[in-house]
């Protein structure tokens, strides 16, 4: 038998380092120009809901109004967290009152989180006159808004589309809105505002919009890249171009760095599909394709998505006349109205949130209670395996640190603490639930895994 020696000599590779330069240079800038591409998570809290709504109707205190209304509607159809859980299809007893504590404790202190100013679908065609009018007047109230600070944490209008019957009037009301608005209210602009721009069919839409942007930058003294737009992917051309490609990275290039959202138009988009009225519903395949696109597509872009809307409206079939009141089997049957309704959205959430789409429209005060419940709930029943994981994780990826392996499932290690941000941010959950994983409060505000671990080994 022969005798296997092993030798200390260091192995030679064929090329040498100088010969590889030319390739490294090319690894380099290919590099260089995906991470300029693919950036990331924005880091920014992102709200779980938009509510849309009329510009007509929008006043400085619309989110408190609307908080109001949509507090009022859990008071009457769930006004327990057993009645709330049994609408649902939830497990009673504490999960159930923990629940609905968290509901009602959100609705008073911030049930909007988001709302956009409607001068489309929820506002009609009207004429120049009005809709100057409006432009103006809902501009107004915006900025007395921001100056009594009882504007939602998000806010922003759409616009009519870029499409030639529109293109002027749609342009128009953004340009008095916006003037209007930074004019009265000394040059600020609300946080987090955006322009919303709705059925796309070309890159020249958002690449024209983002240039009207920039010349009211100009004349209105803002800061350059200040206005941001958000699409609305809600024609088949927003999904894929003539040539066959995937429509959204030319449409994101075409708005020059300022697009920061992409919201799925259901009803619209199932329409231009061929799907009858009967079927048209976010539960839909059709829909599931458009939304998987719409992540791939825009995967580490840095752009947030949101899911469309149930249009099925949580309200109840019977009224009562002035100086009349409700039988009880009138009530029984508008309670029922209402949970099917609450329970038909409440499946669309969980939908969203099982897909990662973790926000999405609401069109009615009432649908805002359930946005929370079905957000809620799918946050708490996963928060105990959650906080484990994400404390064992970081346990041994630190240890693999600090003894120098190599680590590379940090993205694992950023979807578990994505979670625990999401959360906190909507208010799911509490500091004190995310702080059981054994992270400080300064580590979540961080934000990042990575520097989770690098400020952990140089502690360690």
């Amino acid at each position: 038998m022969t005798k296997t020696t092993t030798t200390s000599v260091r192995p030679a590779p064929s090329l040498r380092e100088a010969e590889l330069k030319a390739v490294h240079a090319e690894l380099r800038r290919g590099n260089a120009d995906f991470l300029k591409a693919h950036p990331g998570d924005s880091g920014e809290r992102q709200p779980v809901h938009v509510l849309y709504g009329g510009a007509h109707l929008f006043k400085r205190d619309s989110a408190a109004k609307i908080g109001g209304l949509a507090l009022k509607s859990l008071e009457e159809y769930a006004p327990t967290p057993e009645s709330l859980a049994q609408a649902l299809g939830l497990p009673g007893g504490a999960f159930a009152q923990k629940l609905h504590a968290r509901v009602v404790e959100k609705l008073k202190r911030e049930a909007v989180e988001d709302f956009r100013i409607d001068f489309e679908d929820g506002y009609g065609n009207r004429p120049d006159a009005e809709e100057d009018g409006h432009a103006a007047s809902a501009a107004a109230e915006a900025a007395e808004g921001l100056a009594a600070k009882t504007l939602p944490p998000f806010l922003g209008i759409r616009i009519k589309p870029l499409s030639e019957p529109c293109r002027r009037r749609s342009l128009r009301t953004l340009d008095i809105f916006l003037t209007t608005l930074v004019s009265t209210a000394s040059r600020r602009l609300p946080p987090h505002f955006v322009i919303t721009l709705p059925k796309i069919t070309s890159a020249r839409q958002p690449s024209a919009l983002a240039k009207a942007l920039g010349m009211l930058e100009k004349k209105l003294r803002l800061p350059q890249g200040t206005l941001k737009i958000e699409f609305m992917v809600e024609t088949p051309q927003s999904i894929f171009a003539d040539d066959g490609r995937a429509a959204l990275p030319e449409l994101l290039k075409a708005a020059q760095g300022r697009c920061v959202s992409a919201h799925l138009g259901t009803y619209d988009y199932t329409a231009l599909c061929g799907i009858i009225a009967a079927h048209q519903s976010m539960a839909h395949p059709c829909c599931d394709f458009a939304k998987h696109v719409m992540q791939v597509a825009l995967a580490q872009r840095g752009i947030q998505l949101s899911d469309g809307a149930t249009n099925v409206m949580p309200v109840p079939v019977h009224r009562p006349s002035p100086g009349t009141t409700l039988s009880e089997a009138q009530k029984r049957e508008n309670a029922q109205a209402v949970h099917r309704a609450w329970k038909l959205a409440y499946d669309h959430t969980r939908h969203s949130l099982v897909t990662g789409f973790y926000e999405g429209w609401d069109l009615h005060p009432a649908q805002i209670p359930i946005r929370y419940a079905a957000v809620y709930a799918f946050f708490l029943e996963s928060l105990e395996s959650s906080a484990s994981r994400l404390k064992n994780f970081v346990e041994k990826a630190a240890q693999a640190t600090l003894l120098g392996d190599v680590f590379d499932d940090a993205a694992t290690g950023q979807g578990l603490l994505n979670f625990f941000l999401r959360g906190l941010n909507c208010g799911a959950i509490t500091l004190e639930e995310a702080l059981a994983t054994g992270l400080s409060q300064e580590e979540f505000e961080s934000r990042s895994f990575l520097k989770i671990l690098e400020n952990r080994r140089k502690l360690g």
